[in-house]
């Protein structure tokens, strides 16, 4: 069950119409029916107007006189924020949208943690040390349990970010989190993908001797590989499909 759906009603309705209006059900420009909706999924008037209140704040929704309630432009959502990204996996398909969105994860992950892991050489301490050597052992137990290997490899970038001791790093993890997961559930239902244990442990290696440098170039490597990873396993619309579905 998603975050939004443990709050009852009113998160299963945030939920509903945020899933429709990602996946293109709602397009973007389009004039709510309210009146529909309140009957197509079941809440009284209030609880709707409550969850669209949640996605006008998010930028997705916007309510102006003689007009209504209308979804606004892709360009002014909140993509940044943890809720709309992860809807965004949620509702993943394989449009050219959708691959795009994966294209931009790489391209931002490649910026940020790169850069990220210099800090983390210089600043880790000891229990940023023992968050990352769990991690890494995680994955290296968990066999072929996608579900396992995908929450070792989420802590582990985690730890990283928080080694840096910069809290504006740090919330970054709600940007890669989402899409990583989603990566990450793809790459390691199949079984062509290839054991990520070493390139994280290079840099974990790299980390603890506080070399900057090193830390960096594993950091490169281990995305190259994640790259390589998805592509190996993402050549059949057919495959994503059933990997992302699940």
């Amino acid at each position: 069950m998603t975050p939004y759906a443990r709050r009852g009603v009113h998160g299963q309705t945030v939920e509903a119409l945020a899933r429709r209006i990602l996946g293109g059900e709602i397009p973007e420009g389009a004039t709510l029916d309210l009146v529909a909706l309140q009957s197509e999924l079941d809440v009284s008037l209030t609880a709707l107007r409550e969850s669209l209140k949640v996605l006008a704040a998010k930028g997705m929704v916007d309510a102006r006189q003689k007009r209504g309630t209308f979804v606004r432009n892709r360009s002014d959502w909140n993509l940044l924020d943890a809720d709309v990204l992860r809807w965004q996996f949620d509702s993943f398909r394989t449009t050219d949208a959708d691959r795009a969105l994966l294209r931009n994860l790489a391209e931002v992950r490649s910026i940020i943690e790169p850069a990220a892991v210099r800090l983390a050489a210089g600043r880790r301490t000891d229990a940023d040390l023992a968050a990352l050597d769990t991690a890494v052992d995680a994955m290296g137990a968990g066999g072929s349990d996608a579900a396992h290997a995908v929450e070792a490899d989420l802590a582990f970038h985690r730890a990283l970010l928080a080694a840096t001791h910069n809290e504006l790093l740090e919330r970054m993890e709600m940007v890669i989190e989402s899409g990583l997961a989603h990566r990450d559930r793809i790459v390691h239902s199949s079984p062509h993908s290839q054991d990520p244990v070493p390139a994280h442990r290079a840099v974990l290696d790299a980390v603890r001797a506080q070399d900057p440098q090193a830390a960096e170039s594993a950091m490169r490597a281990l995305l190259d590989q994640a790259g390589r990873d998805l592509d190996r396993v993402g050549g059949s619309d057919n495959d994503l499909e059933r990997l992302s579905g699940q």
